[in-house]
């Protein structure tokens, strides 16, 4: 049977989907085959955006969006048990393809209904499956000051307890397991106050209506965030029927975090602008307009999510000629709306956990990670650690120890957004400091306008003349033998690469990740001239962790030698233990060639004999075995045949290839063929870590990427 856990609340806007996300992500951790239900679906007219983002994830199961709901809301009112069946019939169909179910509860979108908590209790019994209870930190009736989207008063510690305990009540009735309680959305000033509240509700009322609880019943408090709450502007150009009438797409899904009518003159308009806020505009006040369009330009004003132009009036030809030469990222709307309905409209926009809404994901699981104890939640739930290790879960291992390790990473390509993006992720997660090249008005308006926070990230010119002058005068005397003058010095260090890579030479970072828009020689030439190799190893050399369906593999090297001597071979075989050690992986080292054992001869053989019997000199402890084929090193009944006594063969886990044209295609070929995840490549047998990223590297290669440069300056 698979370790579930039913999600729901006793009311609507909860932030049920923060907790969601939380479980998923926490039990993808631990359990190989992660599914998502939903037993009641939100709508029939439109998708679940909640159900999208779930099953988004890179850690469930493959399953279609209509296998994983239960019902509609029509066939609960038309008959309640038929629906009950249905239900428990559709989950038992997903949950005999899990070890893990995450279930979400109704949303209270069926209006008039306000039974629904009964009949999720209902579902978590049928299901035989514990409920974690959701509790909303906030008056559901409250509107929000204009100033703030979305916020609403915060509800007391007693408020909280008195909640508590009626639902605690309603799931005992239909004898519903509690497996714990979060009070979601809570005052960020009192949590722990809230935490003991709602716990002393919840044991007392368990005890007086014989509610069945988990050993130990567990209570959480997460604080409100603002930008969960808030609506994107996407959100708000639905909300208000509008156009784009001129602007970056994209950059609709920054979150919109106030209103301001301007309905004044613009002086008046300037003094009330609020950072991150949408700005209501007449479309018949052109002056205002070219006032805030301007003033977001600024450097002394805030920077605003947007613009709504209301009442349908057109701008005149000239207007939209200026703004159209502005050239002016910023989104503007247009709505046939009069200002008090836009107003309205904009206001009752509720911001919604979304898969487009990366800031929003990032913030969700960065809330969760800090306030709810996952392991505690993985014992609760008896979900033991598996033998088998999945991309995902090495993901997550590779985050876990960066984040213990919080080391200090310079990033040189501030003006790839697909930078800005992992930056924020990696910030808002915690894995690690970051500093990150560039002009810092220019990034930081960037990524704001992405509706990324990196605030907590050093922006530094690699033009700063302090910085040059410093680095210019180590560089020359590192290259003095090669005739560089301190002019030259000066020129070189400037390039982002080569300033980077100062940083890290001279501690003022930990290590460098470049190479999403920079070639492999431009990022890593740099660190051979300046940081060099550890005086252990004679070349620098990389590997792929080639994360498989079931474990983690280490392929050497597929990047930077193109073809190692003996010598060299024997050099990145050992480098490939060391690395593999580094990152839980025990090392078994096959030497790979076309021929196994004694079988074959020639030069390309002999080269790969001689490379093993070096690494056994120098590194006696290592277990290694070549040459031996591929299928030798990884296949047992192969290996029973071609190499019986080896310790080696058919469980290798650590594979050098004999050159980079067989390194290169073999890991492309696996990564397409078997639809392994290649994280890397990881340059090892520098004194400090510098890695390469590949120029189409996504925002999750490049989060890794750095991860694993954190754990590496860990252990310089």
């Amino acid at each position: 049977m698979a370790h579930s856990i039913y999600i729901c609340s006793a009311e609507g806007n909860t932030g049920k989907s923060t907790v969601a996300l939380g479980a998923l992500d926490t039990l993808a951790r631990r359990a190989t085959k992660v599914g998502v239900f939903r037993p009641v679906a939100r709508s029939t007219e439109e998708r679940d955006y909640v159900l999208d983002l779930l099953l988004a994830h890179d850690g469930v199961v493959p399953i279609d969006y209509d296998d994983a709901i239960g019902v509609d809301y029509d066939a609960v009112h038309a008959d309640p048990e038929g629906a009950l069946a249905t239900i428990v019939s559709r989950f038992k169909a997903i949950e005999a393809r899990c070890d893990a179910v995450v279930i979400i509860g109704t949303d209270y979108t069926d209006v008039g209904s306000p039974t629904e908590l009964w009949f999720n209790a209902r579902i978590a019994a049928n299901l035989g499956v514990p409920v974690l209870l959701v509790i909303g930190g906030r008056v559901p009736e409250g509107r929000g000051r204009s100033e703030e989207l979305g916020l609403a008063e915060p509800r007391t510690p007693a408020e909280l307890a008195q909640l508590t305990e009626l639902a605690v009540d309603e799931l005992a009735r239909e004898h519903a397991t509690i497996l714990g309680i979060v009070a979601n959305r809570a005052d960020p000033d009192r949590l722990d106050e809230i935490a003991a509240a709602v716990r002393t509700a919840a044991r007392v009322e368990a005890g007086a209506s014989g509610a069945a609880t988990a050993d130990g019943l567990h209570v959480w408090a997460i604080p409100e965030d603002r930008y969960l709450v808030a609506p994107s502007m996407r959100t708000i150009q639905r909300a208000v029927n509008g156009d784009l009438l001129s602007g970056d797409p994209e950059l609709l899904n920054r979150e919109a975090l106030g209103v301001v009518v301007a309905a004044m003159s613009m002086e008046h308009v300037l003094a009330r602008l609020i950072e991150g806020s949408v700005v209501v505009i007449p479309g018949d006040r052109s002056e205002v307009l070219l006032g805030v369009l301007t003033a977001h330009a600024s450097a002394t004003f805030p920077s605003i999510a947007g613009i709504v132009l209301n009442g349908g009036i057109p701008l005149s030809e000239t207007v939209e000629r200026l703004v159209e030469g502005l050239r002016a990222t910023l989104p503007i709307i247009r709505t046939d709306l009069g200002s008090y309905a836009t107003a309205i409209a904009i206001t009752q926009a509720r911001g919604r956990l979304a898969a487009e809404s990366q800031r929003k994901r990032d913030t969700a699981l960065a809330l969760f990670e800090q306030h709810v104890d996952g392991q505690a939640l993985l014992d609760a739930l008896e979900v033991a650690r598996p033998e088998v290790v999945t991309p995902i879960m090495f993901e997550h291992q590779l985050l876990e120890r960066a984040r213990a390790a919080r080391k200090h990473i310079v990033l040189p390509e501030g003006d790839d957004d697909r930078i800005l993006r992992a930056a924020a992720t990696l910030l808002k997660r915690g894995v690690a400091d970051l500093t990150i090249l560039g002009e810092e008005i220019e990034v930081r308006s960037r990524a704001i306008g992405l509706g990324l926070d990196i605030s907590a990230a050093q922006v530094v010119s690699s033009h700063d003349h302090v910085l040059v002058a410093k680095f210019a005068v180590e560089y020359q005397k590192r290259r003095a033998h090669k005739g560089v003058t301190l002019e030259q010095a000066r020129e070189r260090v400037s390039d982002v690469s080569y300033f980077g890579t100062m940083m890290v030479e001279l501690g003022l970072a930990d290590g460098m990740v470049s190479g999403a828009a920079h070639t492999t020689a431009h990022t890593i030439k740099p660190s051979f001239e300046i940081v060099k190799t550890r005086p252990d190893v004679e070349v620098v050399s990389s590997v792929f962790l080639m994360a498989l369906a079931d474990r983690v593999l280490v392929y050497g090297d597929c990047a930077v030698v193109p073809d190692p001597t003996a010598e060299q071979l024997a050099d990145i075989a050992i480098s490939s233990a060391r690395t593999a050690t580094q990152f839980g992986i025990e090392p078994r080292i096959a030497m790979l060639s076309y021929s196994t054992g004694e079988s074959g001869s020639g030069a390309d053989v002999d080269k790969v004999r001689l490379a093993t019997a070096l690494v056994r000199d120098r590194a006696p402890e290592l277990a290694v075995e070549g040459p031996i084929q591929y299928d030798a090193a990884v296949d047992a009944a192969v290996a029973r045949t071609k190499l019986p006594e080896s310790d080696v063969a058919g469980r290798a886990t650590v594979f050098i290839f004999p050159d980079l044209n067989t390194g290169n295609n073999t890991y492309k070929a696996v990564q397409r063929s078997a639809g392994a995840v290649a994280i890397g490549p990881v340059l090892q047998g520098l004194r400090k870590p510098v890695n390469d990223l590949s120029r189409g590297a996504l925002v999750q290669d490049i989060v890794n990427t750095v991860a694993i440069t954190a754990i590496q300056a860990a252990e310089v």
